[in-house]
Parts: structure tokens; C-alpha cells; sequence
């Protein structure tokens, strides 16, 4: 079993006997709660449709006693975890013993309603600080809520008064595959990183095989490289007893030569084939001969698989030697299905024991029929002994961890004049939130705006010159020192309101669901923003999603978007983006045309982030570089309902026309001069700005739903003819406006880009793709001829 190179850890922590006893009680009741857990759902639960239910039991073992030493020992109330997600039976299991866990929803397991298959702030009614599921996201989101936590704790916005809580993630070694890990780290090297604990399960198996000997050869040296202290835990204490006798040495030479693969296949066979290996490698030691018969198969067996993950003494001398707050990770050697019938085998990820193994295993650990779901049963001290120990774990002290900050009052925004002149809705971000900057409003001092190394091109430049970047220490701007002239101020310090990121749109959005978290962890309203150029959502997809999914709350402003992104060519512009906003849950997707609309949309949407659950969420802007004329008009109290509910006439159409034109965003000048070319020959014909197909798509299955009435399009579209035709124009893929005509049962004609694009200028592109004033007028007429 190929070692890492092995730091030492801190001087040991001299851990009480009788509190020893106790959490190694614990952690066998955790064991069996979990495994039983998923017994249960598999094969005692009546299935209704054959599906195999799952669980990974194996997984679970694994991180038995780390799990217990932390939240029954270790943690604080102030600290919060990233539990791996094939763990999550043994997070439900630790909080049941706690009493935050019901036995209905154990047996629920994986069912409607019950206990989630893997850890969720959302679906789970337990204490879950981080949701987990798509792996990697989980470890690298703690990272940037420490430096969250940074934030607010050097801003003093947080109300609790307690010390920064450590952000500890639970890693599977198989995690590491991911690359966003391993950007994470880069980031947080970068941001210097505290309070975090990343306590990796080095069970050397995946899903599919065991885990090759070389992975981990380099992992210490990847984490001190980043600044990182690394603790390694491979061996428990009898082993460490064992290579102290004599002879030792060459027990320990032979576990550390010995490749994964076979120790894992040893580890499944059993105590016999230890001392048939052992016998033939080692048998011209004396004293290795005399530990062998010592021994008989099951204590040679337990002193072989006596890794240090799993001894609870290792366990919590290495924890509890930790007392500063540099970022630490704890490589745990572990055995996968450790305690369980089919622990080591290569393919027990996805294994389930089956009747006779677990009956086999509930009597070993002398549980009576009808009492598996009993907290103590079967323990092998007191129920009150128990009882009493955990009433006063220090984790869950203070009962419920999750905080209710109070909302930051939002101010109209200050709407830069550009009536009558032309601008785009890129530079009306960057103005609004300069003149916000300039400002001394509770909502700019909660807002936090982060990018990835494209701060100045997504007009975020005022902003930062104005309230600076965020940095744990005062950074000078050596520009600005040196005397070169500059129009950008980089100076750093713990008072700065933007977090400057590497281009690597994981980051980005991993650090807004950790912003927008900050109310629930730390107490703290935090308002994020975050600015990417919009094609690279799709890099940082999962991130977003995952973020959306744990119902945190930040605003993305992607820009520029679409062909209008002309001379940068395909791989700059976007077409599939308006979809992912559409179909992205726990995500309100706008694209306004107008600057006016934007200063709605924002305002909005500071508060739409600050909604209780279940009624807010994020909120997507989808901005341009183009700039257009804007219109002079007034914001009524009409207007700015339908911005903010996603569609309004800008031209009214007359009662019982043949036709509408709709557009959303920057295509609005050519939909507005083609519906000026028409209205002589169909006088009354209507035009439509959509702000949000995202809005009215959602509306319209609210209302089918719920059988509420007409849902705002088919009420906007009403006064239109029963066969009038829509012309629907966008500059991103077709189907965001398409949907229109199953709304309103009207024939349309959609306009839009489903290639990808390439370099040119505007006339060209726009000519090419369809999406000029000559196509729209095309469209117009097949619209009426149809």
C-alpha cells in the first residue's frame, strides 16, 4: 500500500479514556444506523416500481469514525461541512443520535419526502450546511466560503460575536479527479486562505476500480506548494505498537510496498490469507513469526486494516492538534466497507448487503429483531451514558446553525440619462453601480461584485476604483505608487468590495453560491454580483447550477452576449444561453434592451435575492456591448410591472389584428424599423418587448398548472386576431421566443441563431443569420400568407 510522504502531525492531545469509550460506542451505533439505513430502503421498504434504491454502504463506512469524531467531538457550532455525497447515510445517522433526524424520514431514505441520497440545505430537514451531489463542487465551495467568511468578518457585518468557524470539507479520494478541486486551490493561494479543513477518505477505491498507487505520490507536495499544512493518517495504534516491536520495521515495509490493489483484495479475504501472504514474505523474521502467533485470524485481520482513519484515538489526536487557522488537509488512509461484510472488494461502491449478511451483521453487533431503528440498541455502554454525552456535544450546543439576517433596504437606482441617446446596456451596468459606488446607501455597502479576470471589460471598472478589491492584508497598487498612469486603481485591502478572480468560471460561481450563502451561515446579507462574458456560462455550468440548486442567492451579468459580439467571431458569441436561463431552476433569466430597464431589473433583483425560501432566488442578466437608441419616457408603475414581469407592448397592437412583432434585447432597433415598414399595410400591428422569456414560460406553466386563468402572455396577446401570426426575434437560439405560438395558439415565425457564429460586422452577421430588418420583413410575410 504505496505511503505518502508523512508529515508529522502536532504534538498529540492527550485524549480521555472514558470519552475515547463513548465516541467508539457512538461511532458503531453510527455505523449500523447507516447501513441499516440503506438496508431498509433496498430491501424491506415495498419497491412500486422495480428501481434499485442504492445507497453505497461502503462509502459510508469509510468515513464512519472520521465523521463521529468530528460532529460529536471535534466541531464547533461556527464551523460548518461539506459532507461527501456518498456519506449522506452517515450524516442522517449523527443527526438522528442528535435528535435533528427523525426515524421517518431514515425509513424514507431515498423516498419522497424522506432523507435525501445525498446532503441538501433545500430537501433535507436536518442540519445541512452545504449541499452536495456533483463531486468536487462540495470540497471547493468550503474554500470560498472561508474567504467569505473573511469578508464579513474583517467588514465586522456579522452580528455573532463567536470566532470564525472552520469551512471543513469531507473529500473522497476520487474527487480529486475533478479539475475544479484543483482551481479551487490555485484561487485560495491566491486569496490566502483560512479556517479551512479539507479531510480527504483515502480508501484507494472509485466507482469502477481501485484507485492507482501513483495518484496520491504528489498529493502532499500539491497542498504544502499552495501553502497548505498536511497531515497524513495512515497507520492506528496497533500497528504503530506493532512496527515499535521487533522486527517491526519490516511489517511496516511490506504495508507501505504493498500496491492498493492487493491490500484491498486481502482486505475482503479475511485474516487467513494476511498470515498466508505474510508468512511467505516475512516468515525469516522472528519477530514477525511471534506477532503471527499471537494472533489468531480476526485479531490479525483487525491489526492488518488498524488504519489511522479508523481509530478513533489517531482520529482525534490529529484533529484536536490543530489550533491556528492555517488551511490544513488530513489525508486519511481508510478501507472501503470497513466493518461490513464486503469491505475492500473492488466492486462494492455500488454493493448492498444482502438478508443473510445483514442479519449475519446486526447479530455480531447484538441487536434484537424490532429494535434496529432504537438510538442505543445493541450499544456497548449505557443508553443514559450515551444519552448524556451527546447532550452536550459542542457542534450542537446552540441548536439550530442557520442564521435569519434581516434585508438591506433597496433604494431606486440611480439610472444614468441616456434618454434620447444611445448607449447599451453593458455601459448602463457600469454606470449604475459607479454612481452606487459614489453613494453611502446600506445596499452598496452589502454588495460584493467578483469576475473572472474580466472586471474592467464587463464595465465594472468605476466600481472597483471606487470601493477597491477585497484582500485579507492592505496590497499597494505599484502602478499608482510607481507613478504610471493608469485609469484603474488595484490597491488591496480588507475594506474592498470586489473579489478579483483567474479566468476559470467554476471560481466564479462557486464564490457567488458562497457569497450568496453568507445570510444563512454567517449572518451576514451579502448582495453578489458577478461578471462573465456570457458564452462561459456553459464553462461553469455545473457550478451554477449547483449553486442555484442550495438556493443561494447572488445576480449573474453576463455580457456581451449574441452575434452582436461581432468581430470576436463563434467561440465569443453566445446562442444557447436565454435556454440555460429558462431552464436553469432557483434562476430568474433577463435580457433587457433598454438601460431604463435594467435600473428596473436590478432594483428588482437585489430584492428578488433577498425573498424567503421558496419565493426568491438568483437573477440573470444577459446585457450587450451594442449600443442603442434609448427611449424618454417616464418609469410608470405599468411599465415597470411588465419589465419586471418579463414582456409589455411597446406598440399596442389594435383590437383583432393580423400580426405582432416580438423582440427581446439588443435586436430592438431592427424589430422597431421593420414594424415601422409594416403598419401601412397592416395598420395596428403590434410590437413587443420581452424582457424575460424566461418569465413568461414560467408564468404560463404556473397558470396551465393550476388551472389559474390566462397566464400575462396570453392576456398581453389576447387583443391579437385568433389566427394572427407572431414574428419572434432574438439574438441567441430560436426557442427562447418559439414557445410563444403553443401559448397563444397563433401561428410564428421565429428569428434567431442556431449555428455558430464567426467574425464580421454587424450588417454582415446580422444579414447572414437572419436577423436584420430585411429577414424580419420576410418573416412578416410568410407570417400573413400562412
Amino acid at each position: 500500500m504505496a505511503s505518502l510522504s508523512i508529515v508529522p502531525p502536532p504534538a498529540p492531545r492527550v485524549i480521555e479514556p472514558v470519552r475515547l469509550r463513548r465516541l467508539e460506542a457512538l461511532a458503531e451505533k453510527v455505523l449500523w444506523l447507516s447501513a441499516w439505513t440503506i438496508h431498509n430502503a433496498n430491501h424491506i421498504r415495498p419497491s412500486r416500481d422495480g428501481l434499485k434504491v442504492g445507497g453505497h454502504q461502503a462509502s459510508s463506512a469509510s468515513l464512519v469514525t472520521l465523521m463521529t469524531a468530528l460532529y460529536l467531538d471535534v466541531l464547533r457550532p461556527e464551523d460548518r461541512v461539506a459532507v461527501k455525497p456518498h456519506a449522506s447515510p452517515v450524516f442522517h445517522a449523527l443527526q438522528y443520535l442528535l435528535g435533528h433526524q427523525t426515524r421517518d424520514k431514515l425509513e424514507r431514505f431515498r423516498a419522497l419526502g424522506g432523507a435525501q441520497s445525498y446532503p441538501s440545505r433545500t430537501k433535507d430537514t436536518d442540519d445541512v450546511d452545504f449541499s452536495t451531489g456533483s463531486v468536487g463542487l462540495g470540497v471547493a465551495i468550503t474554500l470560498f466560503a472561508s474567504i467569505a467568511q473573511d469578508f464579513v468578518k474583517l467588514k465586522q457585518l456579522s452580528p455573532d460575536k463567536r470566532p470564525a468557524g472552520r469551512m471543513v470539507a469531507l473529500v473522497g479520494d476520487a474527487e480529486l479527479d475533478e479539475g475544479n478541486v484543483f482551481e479551487a486551490l490555485l484561487e485560495g493561494w491566491k486569496h490566502d486562505v483560512r479556517n479551512l479543513w479539507w479531510v480527504i477518505d483515502y480508501n484507494r477505491q472509485s466507482l469502477d476500480s481501485i484507485v492507482n498507487d501513483r495518484l496520491f505520490n504528489r498529493i502532499d507536495s500539491l497542498f504544502e506548494m499552495m501553502g497548505w499544512r498536511v497531515v497524513t493518517l495512515k497507520y492506528g495504534k496497533r500497528l504503530e505498537a506493532a512496527f515499535a516491536r521487533p522486527d517491526g520495521e519490516h511489517l511496516r515495509q511490506w504495508i507501505d510496498e504493498c500496491p492498493n490493489s492487493r491490500y484491498s483484495a486481502l482486505v475482503y479475504k479475511g485474516g487467513a490469507d494476511w498470515r498466508e501472504h505474510l508468512s511467505r514474505d516475512l516468515n525469516r523474521y522472528p519477530g514477525i513469526r511471534r506477532i503471527l502467533d499471537e494472533h489468531d485470524d480476526d485479531q490479525l485481520h483487525g491489526l492488518m486494516t488498524n488504519l489511522a482513519g479508523h481509530d478513533m484515538e489517531a482520529v482525534l489526536e490529529a484533529f484536536h492538534g490543530i489550533e491556528d487557522d492555517l488551511p490544513t488537509c488530513f489525508i486519511a488512509y481508510t478501507i472501503k466497507g470497513y466493518g461490513l461484510p464486503f469491505a475492500g472488494h473492488k466492486d462494492n461502491h455500488a454493493g448492498l448487503m444482502n438478508k443473510d449478511q445483514m442479519a449475519g451483521f446486526k447479530a455480531k453487533l447484538g441487536i434484537a429483531d424490532g429494535t434496529e431503528w432504537d438510538r442505543f440498541a445493541g450499544a456497548k455502554l449505557p443508553a443514559d451514558e450515551l444519552e448524556e454525552f451527546l447532550a452536550q456535544v459542542p457542534f450542537a450546543a446552540d441548536g439550530v446553525r442557520q442564521h435569519v439576517a434581516a434585508p438591506v433596504p433597496v433604494i431606486d437606482l440611480p439610472v444614468p440619462q441616456v434618454g434620447g441617446g444611445k448607449a447599451s446596456t453593458q455601459e448602463g451596468f457600469g454606470k449604475i453601480l459607479n454612481d452606487l459606488a459614489a453613494g453611502d446607501s446600506d445596499l452598496a455597502s452589502r454588495i460584493v461584485t467578483t469576475s473572472p479576470d474580466v472586471t474592467v471589460s464587463t464595465n465594472l471598472g468605476g466600481w472597483v476604483n471606487r470601493r477597491g478589491i477585497f484582500h485579507r492584508e492592505e496590497v499597494a497598487d505599484t502602478f499608482r505608487d510607481e507613478k504610471v498612469v493608469s485609469a484603474q486603481r488595484w490597491a488591496m485591502a480588507p475594506t474592498g468590495q470586489h473579489l478579483e478572480l483567474g479566468i476559470a468560471e467554476h471560481n466564479l460561481f462557486l464564490m457567488l453560491a458562497a457569497l450568496g450563502l453568507t445570510a444563512p451561515l454567517f449572518g451576514a446579507r451579502l448582495l453578489p454580483i458577478g461578471t462573465l462574458y456570457d458564452p462561459f456560462i456553459n464553462r461553469g455550468l455545473d457550478a451554477l447550477n449547483y449553486g442555484c440548486y442550495q438556493d443561494s442567492r447572488f445576480m449573474v451579468v453576463a455580457t456581451p452576449s449574441g452575434l452582436t459580439l461581432a468581430p470576436e467571431g463563434g467561440a465569443h458569441q453566445s446562442t444557447n444561453t436565454p435556454l440555460i436561463g429558462m431552464g436553469q431552476d432557483g434562476l430568474a433569466s433577463y435580457e433587457p434592451a433598454y438601460v431604463d430597464e435594467l435600473g428596473v431589473l436590478m432594483a428588482w433583483g437585489f430584492a428578488h435575492m433577498q425573498a424567503p425560501a421558496g419565493e426568491g432566488g438568483s437573477i440573470y442578466l444577459r446585457l450587450s456591448t451594442r449600443s442603442i437608441e434609448q427611449p424618454d419616457r417616464p418609469m410608470t408603475a405599468t411599465l415597470r410591472d411588465g419589465i419586471v414581469s418579463g414582456a409589455y407592448w411597446l406598440v399596442e397592437p389594435a383590437e383583432g389584428v393580423e400580426l405582432a412583432i416580438v423582440y427581446c434585447g439588443a435586436v430592438a432597433e431592427e424589430a422597431k424599423r421593420a414594424h415601422a415598414a409594416i403598419l401601412e399595410d397592416i395598420p395596428g400591428a403590434g410590437l413587443l418587448a420581452v424582457t424575460s422569456p424566461d418569465r413568461l414560460h414560467a408564468d404560463w406553466l404556473k397558470h396551465r398548472q393550476g388551472g389559474q386563468g390566462p397566464s400575462r402572455i396570453e392576456r398581453l396577446l389576447a387583443p391579437l386576431a385568433r389566427d394572427a401570426g407572431l414574428v419572434t426575434i432574438i439574438d441567441a437560439h430560436p426557442a427562447a421566443l418559439s414557445w410563444l405560438g403553443a401559448a397563444a395558439g397563433r401561428r410564428v415565425e421565429p428569428l434567431g441563431v442556431d449555428h455558430f457564429g464567426q467574425s464580421g460586422d454587424l450588417p454582415d452577421l446580422y444579414r447572414t443569420y437572419g436577423l436584420d430588418e430585411n429577414a424580419i420583413l420576410d418573416a412578416v410575410a410568410r407570417a400573413c400568407l400562412a
